[in-house]
């Protein structure tokens, strides 16, 4: 008899960290690279790519951010709520977007 296990966790850990790279329109880094939760930014070679990497940029580079961990993605990237000051930057996102969060 063979048994399966599956292991997963719940995150709900609420981090400060600095922004030193914007890598698309949702994701970037700090000592960790952060995906954006709940957005869904073109790809740099795709049509707005750029214009949502330079949103993103004009947001969080070179910002202190607040994050709040909720999950790993298949590419061990957090994903994550993202905070400067009071601005919710994943609603920020989605707005500029022109998507509901």
């Amino acid at each position: 008899m063979s048994t399966n296990y599956c292991a997963y966790w719940v995150i709900d850990l609420v981090v400060r960290a600095h922004v030193v790279e914007v890598i698309d329109g949702d994701t970037f880094k700090t000592q960790y690279i952060i995906r954006l939760e709940g957005v869904e930014a073109p790809e740099l070679d795709q049509p707005g790519g750029k214009e949502a990497k330079q949103k993103l940029e004009s947001l969080i580079l070179g910002k202190d951010i607040t994050y709040e961990e909720k999950a790993r993605d298949e590419f061990a990237r957090i994903v994550a709520q993202v905070w400067v000051d009071s601005l919710n930057v994943n609603d920020a996102m989605n707005k500029f977007l022109g998507k509901s969060s």
